[in-house]
């Protein structure tokens, strides 16, 4: 059954009341941004919990929820099926959290920077800092994109708005609360929206379930082999078994969301707690979706005409509309909302960061921090803006994200395990690994062969960062341990 109009229009005033309770939290957390470091890393002030719930919110957004629930439930002619469909989410998501806090939170969080480019810069040099901030930047687009297109379809299914309004409505909404509260507004309402993800989420989960004749009967129900996760030992079906994993797996070890989230811990301990607490909620709470799918899958037979051929993403959200009671659809609505927006707000100001702290501030003569934090807000509008676009050129969700995380992966992961675990690695190894990785990820991607794109790219990062360390090398390292052990004393 269809919602009522009058249900349907409580519905719609719970989402812009959601919406302004938002606004109102990035207004409140505005009053505690006095600095780039308040703006950039909440002053590293956060505890355990709320640093857990930030990162966890990291990219539990319109892809866990909607993309790679649709990805689940798929059926195509020869295709894979089931559980091995969505390894990059939640799989891939929860690994890279699980590897960050074991791995890499520790030895950042020592170094008091404000962005992995200034990690590049104190390790090889302001070279690499320039060509590792050029290369970070654009690989958020894919993620903001997808966020706002999840919201711009929801907007459709609520309201009948068309994807571009809804995409520009949506990006203006993001912009205010992360232009002017910044990580502090990221952060806290991250804490709330975990909240509603987990309650909307387990509450739709629980009535399906119970509709649809219990969780294990609806595992019962599905074909064999639906929950392998095993690879294909074929060549080229293991290579793009590993290819999701290290996508989001690793691609995303080297991104700016995250790093800002783990530098925003109150300490380095707090941060490698809260990336594990963040891994297993990511692990656990990325299932309900699937779940939720595969009741609807049993209980409508008309959730593919539902979503009709145009956009398949739409499943979910038009089962709800069509299927829950008024109270299911606030809690459901609400907890999408809230997943989307906690992704969208801080893969925007990832990329603004970095543009301000080293893209532009390097280039300002004694620059005070009021005008870098003036810079980075402004940023924050521009990243938003190029993000609408292309989000308007592509509403794929899932092809979104995993464009955007292949772009730090290929270019990015192999130098900054290397500088962090490697004391030979050089300058001109590290620039050899970023611009060999993508060129070779770029030529790879036009020839279109079946080896994934970036299982090549990433060999050869790897072979060009080998390369350029052992012909030339230098005393990077020696720099880069002198500098830091100043700065810790």
């Amino acid at each position: 059954m269809q919602a009522a109009p009058s249900e349907h229009v409580t519905l719609i005033v719970f989402i812009a009341l959601y919406l302004a309770i938002t606004l109102l939290i990035g207004w409140w957390a505005a009053q505690r941004v006095k600095t780039t470091k308040d703006f950039v890393i909440a002053g590293r002030s956060l505890p355990m919990f709320i640093a857990a719930c930030a990162l966890f919110a990291t990219w539990f957004g319109s892809e866990t929820v909607m993309g790679a629930s649709a990805e689940f439930i798929a059926e195509e002619e020869g295709a894979r099926f089931g559980l091995i469909r969505v390894i990059e989410d939640p799989f891939g998501a929860a690994l890279c959290l699980v590897l960050v806090g074991a791995f890499f939170a520790r030895p950042l969080y020592k170094l008091n920077i404000l962005t992995f480019s200034d990690f590049f810069r104190l390790r090889y040099g302001r070279v690499t800092e320039l060509f590792s901030a050029l290369f970070m930047v654009p690989s958020f687009f894919g993620w903001v994109a997808a966020q706002l297109v999840a919201m711009a379809i929801i907007l459709k299914v609520l309201g009948g708005v068309e994807l571009p309004v809804g995409i520009a409505i949506c990006t203006i909404i993001v912009v205010i609360y992360t232009y002017i509260g910044g990580m502090w507004a990221v952060s806290v309402t991250d804490f709330v929206q975990t909240i509603m993800i987990v309650a909307g989420l387990l509450l739709l989960a629980f009535q399906l379930s119970e509709q649809a004749g219990g969780i294990s009967h609806v595992l019962s129900q599905q074909p064999a082999g639906f929950f392998n996760i095993k690879p294909d030992l074929d060549p080229i079906p293991f290579l793009e078994y590993i290819a999701a994993w290290i996508t989001i797996g690793l691609g995303t070890i080297p991104g700016q969301d995250i790093f800002q989230r783990v530098m925003s811990a109150k300490s380095a301990r707090t941060s490698v707690i809260a990336s594990y607490v963040a891994g297993l909620m990511y692990l656990t709470i990325g299932m309900i979706p699937l779940f939720i799918a595969l009741c609807g899958k049993m209980l409508y037979a008309d959730m593919n005409a539902m979503a009709g051929t145009e956009n398949e993403q739409l499943m979910l959200p038009q089962m709800v509309l069509h299927h829950g009671s008024i109270f299911i659809q606030i809690m459901f609505f609400g907890a999408l909302l809230s997943a989307i927006l906690s992704t969208a707000s801080g893969a925007i100001l990832a990329p603004a960061t970095i543009i301000g702290e080293n893209l532009v501030r390097p280039y300002l003569r004694n620059a005070s921090d009021r005008r870098l934090l003036q810079i980075m807000r402004f940023s924050v509008v521009g990243v938003a803006v190029c993000a609408a676009l292309m989000a308007g050129a592509n509403t794929n969700i899932y092809e979104l994200v995993g464009q955007s995380s292949s772009l730090s992966l290929v270019s990015l992961f192999v130098p900054l395990t290397a500088g962090i675990y490697w004391k030979r690695a050089s300058n001109a190894g590290a620039l050899m690994a970023i611009v060999g990785g993508m060129i070779t990820w770029l030529l790879w991607e036009w020839q279109g062969n079946e080896v994934p794109s970036i299982i090549v790219a990433g060999m050869a990062s790897l072979v060009a960062m080998m390369t350029g360390s052992y012909f030339w090398p230098d005393h990077s390292y020696q720099v880069f341990k002198t500098e830091t052990e100043q700065s810790a004393a």
